[in-house]
């Protein structure tokens, strides 16, 4: 038992072990933002099914690019935006978007197994592909993902409200003369590039929990449009951030402490909100 507990939680020599990740914890609150907020139109266009699709494909993209000594973020980034014009293009409708998906994510991890299988170097490369690192950010790779951030919060801000016309009622907002067609393909672009940079944080396999789960749970418990993005947010942040914190003072990669954090929160939203919505039936009774 006490094995088992110096596995999950050790803090010894915890100061400076900390700043070996202030990378790591700057990256983590960028995707915490971007994640927290792109999250939010995610479910309102009913797409977290995609957000899987597109991270297999990222994850093959990535693996490729370490298999051939490339820069793994680049090629995140390429498998990331192949995925998400894809669906963008063939996936107009719910139906077809969803077969196109589970066409992508076998393919995409196929792909990216083959590629770790031929790849001769340090196994915790592979590993943290699939399940992050907490440690793997450097100085370019951060940059790097600054500048993603920023690009895909910029063009948030600034497609805001057609986005979110189109996501609420996509043949109002056609009918109003949205571009809806431009608008959707430019989400996907930024859900793709989103998701490039979240599976360098908490790896392939379990990117929902930053980009779906926080929204998911900030919708639980609030339907306004300042407060639902705001509360997104702060569960996302408080899911990567305290994962990473919890994961330094561990040997467990960062991914469970994350999706752990952000499954409880969402437990306790829904428990908030399912505690609120009895509230009101038996006062409307």
């Amino acid at each position: 038992m006490n094995d088992l507990w110096s596995q999950l939680f050790n803090f010894t020599d915890y100061g400076e072990l900390l700043s070996l990740v202030r990378n790591s914890i700057f990256a983590g609150a960028v995707l915490g933002v971007v994640g927290g907020l792109i999250g939010v139109f995610v479910m309102q266009r009913d797409m977290a099914f995609a957000v899987h699709g597109i991270s297999e494909l990222s994850f093959a993209g990535a693996a490729i690019a370490l298999l051939f000594g490339a820069n793994v973020v680049a090629g995140s980034l390429v498998g990331s935006l192949i995925a998400a014009v894809l669906i963008g293009l063939l996936g107009a409708k719910a139906r077809d978007r969803n077969s196109i998906i589970a066409v992508l994510m076998p393919f995409g991890l196929g792909l990216g197994i083959l590629a770790l299988a031929l790849y001769p170097g340090r196994s915790a490369n592979k590993f943290g592909l699939l399940t992050g690192q907490i440690v793997s950010v450097d100085d370019p790779q951060l940059g790097s993902l600054l500048v993603i951030g920023a690009i895909v919060l910029i063009a948030l801000l600034l497609m805001w409200r057609p986005l979110m016309f189109d996501s609420l009622d996509a043949d109002v907002a056609a009918s109003r003369g949205v571009p809806t067609r431009f608008v959707s393909l430019a989400f996907m672009v930024l859900l793709g590039l989103a998701v490039a940079v979240s599976v360098q944080i908490v790896g392939a396999l379990l990117v929902l929990s930053l980009l779906v789960t926080p929204a998911a749970a900030a919708m639980r418990i609030s339907s306004s449009p300042l407060a639902v993005p705001l509360l997104s947010v702060g569960f996302a942040l408080v899911s990567v951030v305290g994962g990473i914190l919890l994961a330094l003072g561990s040997s467990l990669p960062i991914s469970p402490y994350v999706t752990t954090i952000s499954f409880l929160i969402y437990v306790v939203c829904r428990l908030i909100g399912a505690r609120g919505s009895r509230r009101a039936v038996s006062q409307a009774g």
